[in-house]
């Protein structure tokens, strides 16, 4: 890849004064109307070796644009908040929104590369990296993001060059420290397993671009002009038509798996044992909320179910229990004008937790698989494509360390009906009632079947799904309780003292 570059390519000063204003123009007039459409964003990443002219290179962009529509994020060594949260948290919390554009320096590219070259990583380590990271880019292409990725590259030779070119001249001299020097010491180990992550994570949704950096004005003009040409292209495509595979109102189950009849509903908790087996498991997880070792770990919980389930009152038994401080409610329901301009999982990703806190989702991601699907309010890829995106999302909580519970609340369709009229004929309740329930509740089988799809494509071992009989709530919010306590109690490991 680096060896079919032209690496030793310049453009004299004559040509760049010829061409330079030329493409500053074309290059506003695609950010106004991307601007204007507002139909997808543009998501740059830079990197490359050392004394490549990087920041340079951006800087001239900034110049060409209108900065004041441009994310500009340097991702360096994380910060102690990001440290608290899985690894891609920093990054998709810095993606631009339709109709601007980003530009990440060391995004997540950086780390398996310097991580393989030092060898603190295997080469399975490696390769399991390069897999997450094509899946992830693949996800922000069917999202609609632009992903163009710009390598700028130096032979060694070239990177010492400008390393004593740039130490010999007083106004420059600060940019090159020892760490550039050690970096260059390194080359021969850094470059070999670059150009073999290029070469694995260069795909026709978010392809590399090896920039040379030995001349400015090449470098800048290379640069500035893929840029331009992929975002014509784009502009160009205009807006995509509405897919023509939109979901029906009743779609058949993808999988004759039905795990929600199994549930026996019949089972109840007197109100007497209801008492004391609150205060007891509220007790023994107020307690955990407090211990040392649960300051290492972070809770997500995730509380989903038909209409009137009880979802809202099982997340207050456990907030009952808990210190405000350490515990945050997210409500979901449609997205807002900020969250539609942003990929589906960002809203979510942007709530993950810190270190000894919890965070209680009522609905959450899974809106995707279940309203979203049954409503037709995306097409069937759309959906279809969210089962192993949610299951990548979930794995990282995991591997992370975060404790993840996924409750489904199971009422029968008879129980449902009496709650929705307690509602009405409850003033205080009133407000929990809404047309789209009656809606919704017409589309009863369609939602069961999404629902059986649900568990059976995202129950893993790491991220399992635990079906609750809520027809009872006094008997739902005791075993969820109890689930939370238990699964806390075996992270913390407390035999051993």
């Amino acid at each position: 890849m680096f060896d079919s570059a032209n690496l030793d390519h310049v453009v004299d000063k004559a040509t760049w004064k010829k061409e330079e204003p030329v493409l500053r123009e074309a290059l506003l007039k695609a950010q106004l109307d991307l601007a204007a459409q507002k139909r997808f964003p543009v998501l740059v990443l830079v990197g490359g070796v050392e004394g490549a002219g990087k920041g340079e290179a951006v800087n001239k962009l900034l110049e060409w644009f209108d900065p004041r529509a441009v994310h500009v994020h340097a991702f360096g060594e994380p910060t102690d908040e990001e440290r608290e949260r899985p690894a891609m948290w920093r990054f998709w919390r810095g993606l631009p929104p339709r109709g601007r554009v980003g530009v990440f320096f060391g995004a997540w590219h950086t780390q398996p590369i310097v991580n393989r070259a030092l060898g603190r990583t295997t080469e399975d380590g490696f390769e399991n990296a390069i897999g997450d990271i094509v899946r992830f880019e693949r996800m922000l292409a069917d999202e609609g993001v632009l992903l163009l990725k710009f390598w700028f590259h130096l032979t060694r030779k070239q990177q010492k060059r400008r390393f004593k070119d740039l130490s010999s001249d007083p106004r420059t001299a600060w940019r090159v420290t020892d760490l550039e020097w050690k970096y260059h010491r390194s080359y021969d180990d850094f470059v070999p397993t670059a150009e073999q992550f290029l070469q694995r994570t260069s795909t026709g949704d978010a392809p590399w671009f090896v920039i040379p950096g030995a001349d400015e004005h090449y470098r800048n003009l290379l640069f500035g002009k893929t840029l331009l040409a992929s975002m014509q292209e784009r502009l160009a495509q205009g807006a995509p038509p509405v897919p023509v595979d939109r979901t029906p109102a009743f779609p058949e189950p993808v999988d004759a798996v039905n795990v929600i009849n199994t549930i026996d509903l019949k089972k109840k908790l007197s109100k007497a044992k209801f008492e004391k087996e609150l205060e007891h498991w509220q007790g023994r997880l107020a307690l955990l909320s407090r211990h040392k070792r649960f300051k290492k770990t972070s809770v997500v919980l995730v509380f989903e179910g038909a209409d009137a389930a009880g979802k809202g009152g099982a997340i207050r038994r456990i907030t009952g229990a808990l210190d405000a401080r350490v515990y945050q409610g997210i409500p979901v329901a449609a997205p807002t004008e900020e969250e539609r301009a942003q990929p589906y999982l960002w809203r979510f990703w942007r709530h993950m937790p810190g270190r000894g806190r919890f965070v209680m989702f009522d609905r959450s991601w899974y809106g995707r698989l279940l309203v979203e699907r049954v409503e037709g309010f995306c097409s069937e890829s759309d959906w279809m494509r969210g089962y192993s995106e949610i299951v990548d999302f979930e794995q990282q909580m995991v591997d992370h360390g975060y404790i993840i519970l996924k409750f489904w609340l199971q009422i029968s369709q008879k129980e449902q009906l009496r709650r929705f009229k307690e509602r009405e004929r409850t003033a205080w309740k009133r407000f929990k009632i809404t047309p789209e329930d009656w809606r919704n509740r017409e589309k009863w089988d369609a939602y069961q079947g999404a629902v059986c799809d649900m568990i059976d494509r995202t129950s893993t071992d790491a991220a399992p799904w635990k079906v609750i009989a809520a027809e009872d709530k006094n008997l739902a919010r005791v075993t969820i309780l109890k689930t939370l306590v238990e699964a806390i109690e075996a992270r913390l490991d407390l035999s051993k003292g």
